[in-house]
């Protein structure tokens, strides 16, 4: 407890929780996750079985979970933790489920803000430009989409190909859009049917969302054969129900998505000897390894390291493939720069088709480029943050920038080019508080279980290769029900709540310390004072806490505080009851202090406590007699050490009613205190650094127990659950010999799932009970609710009559040691009967001291 800090201290200190803590901080999956989708929730619910509410929670973020259930390249995978152990979670399959299970029209939420006068015109109605649209008319905006194609979906509709996206699918999902009034006018190309000037000027603002419509064509010798191909093209004209003239042998040049796409289409269009070749050796292509499994299921050859020399033919159409070997395909610096050994070449005859699939660009033809500025592969020049173009209401995302690869990043991108309207429009600044924007590296730490079993991976239901590769048939069909509950059973649900989990006050009053501590330091310290004066102090959550974070010091200070300014007392009217405590605690009626018995120097004092002598003077009685008779020179003292004083927060107060003990301590001449309370053994190690300190339960185990105490309980029935008392929950010789003791006298003993240095608060920590008495009941039974036994024993009187409040028949260890025989059928004590009780006790403790020593 540091008496001297300022308030700047004390709201520093707490900052650093308030930064530091990752309770608030988003699972791996999550912050992945460009449009951060709450996986972690919908996993979870799709465990208990809840489906509608796990679509409800992935439809909060994302309007397309059937599209993306099916096509999506799931970032989120790769850094699901699970993944350290090499099976990470199906989670876009867990989407696709609950999105084909339960997504009905009705249950959409079609909320539009007020209408706004503002007109925003979107080019393309790709993910990136359907979800800017979506944004933008759900704060209000008069939105129009325009797409020279006559259909919606963008690459999404003629980019991938049907057999992993079902058309329909498309069309459902895009219906929200209509749904919610924005307007699309199809089949009208920017540049040819209107002009770009004409959007700048009928529009308030305009966002290019235009896709990679354009294929890269290799500059190689035949590339103008007939029977060569590009991959956009040829994926759009089967799209749109065409059929491409291909013969029976097909290479496709190229190692990623695009280039799987086009070779398993071919196979569908009854190509039966497709190949593909790819600079790239097999670890390092860049397709997905699901996808190579499955075209080289469907009968594909892949010809990897492989570079294009040239396509030859004859009679002007193609007829043969030429290769070279490509012994790197990037630089040290980790540049594309492939290097090629040119005398080994190989050829691959008898070919019909060639197709180019090695790379996309944007087909921008019909916006100026002088007048929007162009970056490489043409694609538009945008602001990183804002994504805002050299025309202050023009705007570019997804492919449009070259700035997102896959749909879920596309739409994020038009999420964000959204928001920049939105603050563009409304005069807001551009470039706050968006640093979380898209895919990001969270600050949640987590640890896998050493223990923790490597479950597999749940494959979702494939048809056979032979029948998928006869038409465009959705070829994954998904998780069944059974197969997706067990997937999702797989979820860690990752994150960083441990103190959450073990702490009844924090639940109460926040998430996780991290929200309430900023609450706090932005009030400037202010704080309802039940908050910090409902911690038990027991610091079971620093204990849990990956960053050891000593909230208890930190409420402690805020005590202080608040004492401070109350005039030297607690505002909470339940504390007045420990007011008059201390001051009788301290009072000449019921205290005293006696040197040992014999004429010889008072070497040590045995000081009991408050709540031991209020239990049982005649306990301490027997326990002073038992230290006199084995260590001679043993005085005693009767006095509070002033906890409770320095748990409300009274500095000035505590340190005048430890001086008080001090002084009685340096009276008798002691060198060594044998403390029988817990929080009397912490205090006086803290505060009497002349003194060796000691606990009673540590010295028992040197002097031995009493003869007749010896083996007593071998007869009892009885299983007894030990309960550590958590001021102590560091000092293992306590513990070692409250263990030792019970096995000298003979118990059956239970330990608890906390016990030890991970013992629970017994519920009387901090002063709790008359501040919160709700809060420090559900801490007693929450600490009972895990022992087995209905039979508790502690060291600690206070501790003794939680456990009974909990609803245990619970003993004090010296009742065992100066007992009978404890059974089943023994009248255990109970609850106090009164204060007043309790006060008659400990003045009788006082007197049984005085007989024992010499005053």
């Amino acid at each position: 407890m540091d008496t001297h800090q300022t308030s700047t201290d004390i709201l520093e200190k707490m900052k650093e929780i308030a930064d530091g803590c990752m309770g608030e901080d988003a699972a791996y999956c999550v912050a992945t996750c460009p449009m951060h989708t709450d996986a972690k929730g919908y996993v979870g619910l799709i465990d208990e079985g809840k489906y509608e509410e796990a679509l409800k929670k992935v439809r909060e973020t994302l309007f397309l979970p059937s599209t993306l259930g099916r096509i999506c390249a799931h970032p989120c995978e790769d850094k699901c933790k699970r993944g350290e152990m090499k099976n990470p979670l199906s989670i876009a399959a867990l989407k696709r489920f609950v999105a084909d299970r339960c997504d009905d029209e009705a249950l959409w939420d079609l909320t539009v803000a007020p209408e706004k006068a503002q007109r925003i015109a979107v080019v393309g109605a790709g993910p990136a430009g359907a979800q800017a649209a979506l944004d933008l008319r759900r704060k209000g905006y008069r939105v129009t989409v325009f797409d020279r194609l006559g259909k919606l979906g963008g690459m999404l509709r003629v980019g991938i190909p049907e057999y992993r996206l079902p058309r329909a699918i498309i069309d459902r999902e895009y219906a929200l859009l209509e749904k919610i009034g924005v307007e699309f006018k199809l089949g009208v190309e920017i540049g040819r049917d209107v002009p770009f000037e004409k959007l700048r000027a009928d529009y308030d603002a305009v966002i290019i969302a235009i896709g990679l419509h354009k294929s890269i064509i290799l500059p190689i010798p035949g590339k103008d054969l007939e029977g060569v191909l590009n991959a956009v093209d040829f994926l759009r004209e089967v799209s749109l129900g065409g059929a491409p003239k291909l013969g029976r042998k097909v290479v496709v040049i190229g190692g990623g998505n695009v280039a799987i796409d086009v070779a398993r289409t071919a196979r569908r269009l009854g190509a039966a000897d497709v190949h593909m070749v790819c600079l790239e050796c097999p670890e390092e292509m860049p397709a997905h390894r699901w996808e190579i499994e499955e075209a080289l299921e469907e009968g594909i050859t892949f010809h990897t390291s492989r570079g294009p020399v040239e396509i030859y033919g004859e009679g002007g159409r193609v007829s043969g493939f030429r290769t070279r070997r490509c012994t790197s395909v990037f630089d040290e610096a980790g540049k594309f720069c492939p290097l090629y050994d040119d005398s080994d070449q190989t050829t691959i005859s008898g070919v019909d088709n060639v197709i180019f699939a090695i790379g996309q660009t944007v087909d921008g033809a019909g916006i100026p480029e002088p007048l929007v500025k162009r970056q490489g592969g043409g694609r538009f020049a945008v602001d990183p943050v804002t994504l805002q173009t050299n025309i202050a209401k023009v705007f570019a995302c997804g492919d449009a920038t070259g700035r997102s690869v896959i749909a879920v990043a596309a739409m994020a991108e038009g999420r964000k080019a959204a928001e920049s309207v939105d603050r563009h429009l409304t005069g807001k600044d551009l470039y706050t508080g968006r640093e979380h924007e898209g895919p990001y590296e969270t600050k949640l730490e987590t640890k896998i279980d050493p223990e923790e079993p490597n479950l597999p991976r749940v494959r979702t239901n494939i048809l056979p290769p032979a029948e998928r590769v006869l038409s465009f048939v959705e070829a994954d069909r998904g998780f069944d029900e059974a197969q997706a509950r067990q997937e999702a059973s797989r979820c860690f649900q990752c994150e960083c709540k441990l103190c959450m989990a073990e702490c009844e006050m924090l639940n109460d009053f926040t998430t996780c310390p991290g929200e309430l501590f900023r609450g706090i330091v932005a009030d400037g310290g202010k704080v309802d004072p039940l908050v910090p004066f409902s911690c038990n102090m027991c610091k079971q959550c620093t204990l849990v806490c990956p960053k050891e974070f000593m909230m208890m010091d930190r409420f402690m200070d805020l005590r202080v505080k608040i004492v401070g300014e109350n005039k030297g007392k607690s505002p909470l009217k339940g504390h007045r009851a420990i007011d008059m405590h201390q001051a009788l605690g301290f009072s000449r009626l019921f205290n005293t202090g006696v040197y040992a018995p014999d004429k010889g120097k008072t070497k040590r004092v045995f000081i009991p406590g408050c709540s031991l002598p209020s239990y049982n003077p005649e306990l301490v009685g027997k326990v002073l007699a038992h230290l006199q008779e084995r260590l001679p020179g043993t005085g005693a003292i009767l006095k509070c050490c002033g906890k409770p004083t320095k748990a409300l927060g009274q500095v000035e107060a505590f340190k005048e009613r430890y001086a008080e003990l001090q002084a009685e301590i340096d009276r008798l001449g002691a060198e060594e205190i044998i403390t029988a309370c817990q929080s009397c053994y912490v205090t006086t190690k803290a505060y009497s650094p002349n003194q060796r300190v000691r606990s009673l339960w540590e010295v028992l185990p040197e002097i031995g127990l009493p003869e007749e105490a010896r083996g007593i309980g071998k007869g009892s029935d009885l299983t007894i659950a030990v309960h550590d008392s958590c001021p102590t929950r560091d000092v293992a010789p306590i513990h070692d010999g409250i263990r030792w003791i019970m096995g000298e006298l003979g118990y059956n003993v239970e330990e608890p799932p906390h016990t030890r240095e991970k013992t629970r608060c017994c519920g009387f920590g901090g002063m709790v009970v008359p501040a919160n008495p709700d809060l420090a009941l559900r801490v007693m039974k929450r600490r009972t609710g895990e022992v087995g036994s209905d039979f508790m024993v502690t060291y600690c009187a206070a501790c003794r009559e939680s456990m009974v409040r909990g609803g245990k028949r619970a003993v004090h260890i010296l009742d065992l040691v100066f007992g009978d025989c404890w059974t089943s059928q023994s009248a255990f004590p109970g609850l106090p009967s009164s204060p007043i009780k309790g006060w008659a006790n400990r003045h009788k403790a006082k007197r049984l001291i005085r007989k024992a020593g010499r005053s």
